[in-house]
C-alpha cells in the first residue's frame, strides 16, 4: 500500500515539478517516522508502568517475607542473616528494613544491629484479635434479636470516620435489607453510624461530617451540623439511635452503642426493617430491646455506659 501510494504521487507530481515530488515523499516518510516514534514512546511508557508495577509487587512480597521470617524466630537477626534466609539481595534487604523500622513494623537494636518485630505489628494483631472476639461475642446477641423481633440485625464499627458493617444476620422473612459485611456508610445518615459517634465531641463530629458529606435521599436526611448534634444529644438521652428513612426511603433502623471498659463506644448493634415493620407503635419498644442487648454485650467486653 505504501509503495503504491508513493508511486502514484510521483506519477502525478513528477511531470513538471520534481521538487514537489520530493517534498511529498519527504513529508510522507516524516509522517510515518513521527507515527512510529509516537508508537514507540507509548510502548515504552507502558513497559515502564508494567515494570514499576511488578517491582512494587516484588517489594511487597519481600517485605512480607521479612516480617514472616522475624515472626518465626525467637531472637533477632542481622541484615545479612535476613538477606540469606529470605533470599533477598542485601541492598534490597537494607532498604526494606529501613522502611519497616521507620514505620514501626520492625525494631532494630542500635548496639547489636539485630532486627525483631516492632510494636506496630503487635498492635495490628491485637486489633484483628479484638475484632474477631467482638464478632464472636456479638453473634449470640444478634441471633437473639432476630428470634425475638423477626427482623435482621447487624454489628458495625467505626473505621476512618465511616460506619462499617462487620457482622449481620438476615431476617427470616422475604424482606431483606441492603446490608452486607464490609459495607461502608456515612455515619450521620444511619442508626448504627449515629450510635457510633454519639459520644464524640462537637469537633470530632464536625470533622467526620466534613470528611463524608451526604446527599439527602429524603426530607428526613440530616445534612447540617446543628441538626446532627441535636440528634446525637437525643440519642444520648434515650440510649439508642433512630434512622427514620434518612438513608433509604421506606426503611427504618434503630441501633445502640456498645461500650468498652473506658466508656468509649467500640461498636453498635442495629436492627433494620421497613416503615410498616418498624411502625410508630413498635419503634421505641424495639429501641429498648436493642439498647438492652448492646449493654449486655458491653458488659461482656468489660464495658460500661459513658456518662
Amino acid at each position: 500500500m505504501f509503495m503504491d501510494f508513493l508511486w502514484e504521487s510521483t506519477a502525478i507530481y513528477g511531470l513538471d515539478q520534481s521538487g514537489v515530488v520530493r517534498h511529498c515523499e519527504q513529508s510522507f516518510v516524516a509522517g510515518r517516522e513521527r507515527a512510529v516514534s509516537r508508537a514507540g514512546v507509548a510502548k515504552s511508557q507502558e513497559f515502564i508502568k508494567r515494570a514499576a508495577s511488578r517491582e512494587q509487587v516484588t517489594s511487597v512480597e519481600r517485605a512480607l517475607s521479612i516480617l514472616e521470617l522475624l515472626a518465626s524466630r525467637n531472637h533477632g537477626l542481622s541484615t545479612s542473616e535476613i538477606s540469606r534466609a529470605a533470599k533477598v539481595p542485601k541492598s534490597s534487604t537494607s532498604y526494606l528494613l529501613r522502611t519497616l523500622v521507620g514505620r514501626g513494623y520492625v525494631r532494630r537494636d542500635v548496639e547489636t544491629g539485630q532486627h525483631t518485630l516492632g510494636i506496630r505489628v503487635l498492635s495490628l494483631g491485637g486489633q484483628a484479635m479484638q475484632g474477631m472476639a467482638l464478632r464472636e461475642l456479638a453473634m449470640p446477641h444478634l441471633r437473639q434479636i432476630v428470634e425475638t423481633t423477626r427482623l435482621g440485625s447487624h454489628l458495625a464499627i467505626l473505621d476512618h470516620g465511616e460506619a462499617v458493617y462487620i457482622e449481620r444476620i438476615e431476617s427470616p422473612g422475604f424482606i431483606k435489607m441492603d446490608i452486607w459485611n464490609g459495607r461502608r456508610v456515612a455515619p450521620q445518615v444511619t442508626a448504627v453510624g449515629k450510635a457510633l459517634i454519639c459520644q464524640m465531641s462537637r469537633e470530632d463530629v464536625q470533622e467526620i461530617a466534613g470528611l463524608h458529606p451526604v446527599r439527602p435521599v429524603s426530607a428526613r436526611t440530616i445534612v447540617t451540623l446543628p441538626h446532627l448534634l441535636e440528634d446525637l444529644a437525643a440519642i444520648r438521652r434515650r440510649g439508642y439511635a433512630i434512622d427514620d428513612e434518612e438513608h433509604a426511603v421506606g426503611v427504618r433502623c434503630v441501633a445502640a452503642p456498645v461500650f468498652a471498659a473506658t466508656g468509649e463506644v467500640v461498636a453498635a448493634i442495629g436492627v433494620s426493617g421497613t416503615v410498616s415493620q418498624l411502625n410508630d407503635d413498635y419503634l421505641h419498644s424495639l429501641g429498648k430491646i436493642v439498647q438492652t442487648t448492646a449493654l449486655k454485650l458491653s458488659a461482656q467486653l468489660g464495658g460500661r455506659r459513658s456518662r
